[in-house]
C-alpha cells in the first residue's frame, strides 16, 4: 500500500492527453499520406528561414569583417587616422546612421514566413490521440505477430522497404504510454528496451533514472518484487537522493521481511500465491490465440483428403449472358464454409476510381451496436472506410452489376459498397457479419433483412499481415490485388452460419485497401430459395 501512495505522485505527475478534435490520423494509411506532404512543406519553409538567417548572418559578417579592419588601422594611429576629413566624415555617418541600419538587420526577425505556415498547418497535425494510437498500434503487432522489441526496435521487419528504428527515447515513449493504460506488461519490455539501447551507448535524451522508475513499478506490479528491488537499487546507484526510490526501498525491504517470516512459519498469504501464479503475459482466449496464430501463418492445415476437393475453374456466373463467351477464373479458398476466390476481377483503374471516390470521405470505421442498433466506433476495429453508391459512379455502378451477376443474388437491397483503408496496426478482431438472434434489431432500419452474404475486394497488395481469417475453421485468405473473396453468412434456411466468423488481421508492412459489399435477404427468395433443414 505504501508504494501505491508513494508511486502516486508520479501518476498525477503525468501529463495526460489534451482533448482536441481530431480525426484518427492513425487508423488511415490514406489520410497518414496528407501528413508526409504536409512536413515536407513544413521542411521547405524551414529551410527558406535558414537560408533567409544564413543570408543575414553573412551581411552581418562582411560588415564585422570590413569594419575590423579599419578599426584596427584607426586605433593605431586615431589623431593621424582623423586627420584625414574623409575619415572624419565616414565616422560620424558610420556611428549616426550604418550602425543603426546594422541595428535594425540584427534585430529583423526572419522566422515570420517559417511561423506562418507553421500556424496553418498546425491545426491539421496529429493529437495525442493519435500518437497514443499509434502507439498501440505497434503493441498490437508485436503481440500478434510474436515480436520482440530489438526486432521492432530495429526495424528488422519482413518486405519493408524503408527501414526506421526506434531511439531509447522512443522505446521509452511506448512504455510510458502502455504505463497510462495499465498495460505493465509492455511497459516493462520497452522501458527495458530503451535501457538497454542506453546501455549500449546510444546517445540519447532518454533518462536511465526515469526508465528505471517506471520499469521498477511496472515489475512490482507484475509480482516480482526481487526485480523490482534491484531494478531500485540500480537507480539509487545514479540517484542516491532520489525521494520515491528511498521510500520504495524501504516498503520492498519491509515486504521482504515479512515474505521471509511466512517462509520460516511455513504458511503462504493469499498474495503471495497469486504472484507465484500470476502469469505476465496477458491471458488470452483460446479464439485469440486461434486469430493470432492464423494472422502469422500458423494455422490449421487442410488434410490432403480436403485439399482434394478444391479446385479452380473458369465461371460463367450460371450462364449469365455476360460471361459465356468470357468466363471469369474462379478458385476455391475453403470447403466449410464455402470460400470462394475470383481472380482478375477488378481492374487497376476501377481500383483507383474507387479511391479517389472513397479518399475524401473516409472516416473511423463503426460497427453496429447490438444493444441500441445504431453505429458506433470500436477498439477493435482499427480502420477508415467510406460508403459509395452506384449512382455516383458508373465505375461503382458496374462493379455492383458485376457482383449481381457473378453471385446470382439481387444487389437492389445489399448496403452501399463500403471501401475501407487499414492504417498502422489496422485490424477488425473477429465478428459475425450477420445479425444474430440475439440482437433481431441489428438491421431492422435498412428494412431488407439479414446480410445472407459478403463480397469482399482486395484492392491493395500488403507486404506483411492483413491476412482475413476464419478462427472457428482455421482458414486464412491473404490479401491479393485485383481479386475478390465471398461467402454465403447465413443457410438457405435463413439461419446464421457461425463458422463464417472472421477477422482482418493487422498490417503488419504496407498498405491495405479493400472493397466489400453485404447483400441482405430481401429479393432473394426465389434466387436463393430456403430449404427444410436449418443447417441447408
Amino acid at each position: 500500500m505504501a508504494f501505491n501512495k508513494i508511486w502516486c505522485t508520479v501518476a498525477l505527475g503525468l501529463l495526460l492527453p489534451v482533448s482536441y478534435a481530431h480525426t484518427d490520423f492513425f487508423t488511415s494509411i490514406g489520410h497518414m499520406t496528407d501528413l508526409i506532404n504536409t512536413e515536407k512543406d513544413l521542411v521547405v519553409s524551414l529551410k527558406d528561414y535558414i537560408k533567409a538567417e544564413e543570408s543575414k548572418l553573412e551581411q552581418i559578417k562582411k560588415w564585422a569583417e570590413k569594419l575590423d579592419q579599419l578599426t584596427d588601422t584607426a586605433t593605431k594611429d586615431p589623431e593621424g587616422f582623423l586627420g584625414h576629413p574623409v575619415n572624419a566624415f565616414k565616422l560620424m555617418k558610420r556611428l549616426n546612421t550604418e550602425w543603426g541600419e546594422l541595428e535594425s538587420l540584427v534585430l529583423k526577425d526572419m522566422s515570420d514566413g517559417f511561423i506562418s505556415n507553421m500556424t496553418i498547418q498546425r491545426q491539421f497535425f496529429p493529437n495525442d490521440e493519435d500518437q497514443t494510437g499509434a502507439a498501440k498500434a505497434l503493441l498490437r503487432l508485436q503481440d500478434t505477430y510474436n515480436l520482440d522489441t530489438d526486432t521492432l526496435s530495429r526495424g528488422n521487419l519482413p518486405g519493408v522497404k524503408h527501414k526506421s528504428f526506434l531511439t531509447a527515447e522512443d522505446c521509452f515513449e511506448l512504455g510510458k504510454i502502455a504505463y497510462t493504460e495499465a498495460d505493465y506488461y509492455h511497459t516493462e519490455l520497452w522501458m527495458e528496451q530503451a535501457l538497454k539501447q542506453l546501455d549500449e551507448g546510444e546517445v540519447s535524451s532518454a533518462d536511465k533514472v526515469y526508465i528505471l522508475d517506471y520499469l521498477s513499478y511496472a515489475v512490482y506490479q507484475q509480482g516480482d518484487l526481487a526485480k523490482a528491488m534491484m531494478l531500485t537499487k540500480r537507480l539509487l546507484e545514479l540517484d542516491p537522493e532520489h525521494q520515491r526510490a528511498n521510500g520504495n526501498m524501504k516498503y520492498f525491504e519491509y515486504i521482504m521481511a515479512k515474505e521471509k517470516e511466512a517462509n520460516k512459519s511455513g504458511t503462504d498469504t493469499e498474495d503471495q500465491v497469486e504472484k507465484e501464479t500470476e502469469v505476465k503475459k496477458k491471458d488470452y482466449l483460446p479464439e485469440r490465440r486461434k486469430y493470432e496464430m492464423l494472422c502469422r501463418g500458423e494455422g490449421l492445415k487442410m488434410t490432403p483428403r480436403r485439399q482434394k476437393r478444391l479446385f479452380c475453374r473458369y465461371y460463367d456466373g450460371n450462364r449469365n449472358p455476360r460471361y459465356i463467351l468470357g468466363p471469369v477464373k474462379q478458385e476455391d479458398e475453403w470447403d466449410k464454409p464455402r470460400i470462394v476466390r475470383f481472380l482478375d476481377i477488378i481492374s487497376d483503374e476501377e481500383i483507383e476510381t474507387v479511391k479517389e471516390l472513397a479518399k475524401p470521405r473516409l472516416s473511423r470505421a463503426t460497427v453496429h451496436d447490438p444493444e441500441t442498433g445504431k453505429l458506433t466506433t470500436a477498439h477493435y476495429r482499427v480502420s477508415k472506410s467510406a460508403w459509395l453508391s452506384g449512382y455516383e459512379s458508373p465505375v461503382v455502378s458496374r462493379i455492383n452489376t458485376r457482383i449481381q451477376d457473378l453471385t446470382g443474388l439481387d444487389v437492389s437491397t445489399a448496403e452501399e459498397l463500403q471501401v475501407a483503408n487499414y492504417g498502422v496496426g489496422g485490424q477488425y478482431e473477429p465478428h459475425f457479419d450477420f445479425g444474430r438472434k440475439d440482437e433481431p434489431d441489428a438491421f431492422k432500419e435498412l428494412g431488407t433483412g439479414n446480410r445472407i452474404a459478403t463480397w469482399l475486394f482486395y484492392m491493395s497488395d500488403v507486404s506483411a499481415g492483413g491476412a482475413t481469417v476464419f478462427p472457428e475453421v482455421g482458414a486464412s485468405v491473404w490479401p491479393r490485388k485485383g481479386t475478390a473473396v465471398f461467402w454465403y453468412n447465413l443457410f438457405p434456411s435463413g439461419e446464421g452460419d457461425y463458422s463464417t466468423r472472421h477477422a482482418a488481421c493487422p498490417v503488419l508492412v504496407g498498405n491495405k485497401w479493400v472493397s466489400n459489399k453485404w447483400l441482405h435477404e430481401r429479393g432473394q427468395e426465389f434466387r436463393r430459395p430456403c430449404t427444410l433443414s436449418e443447417l441447408e
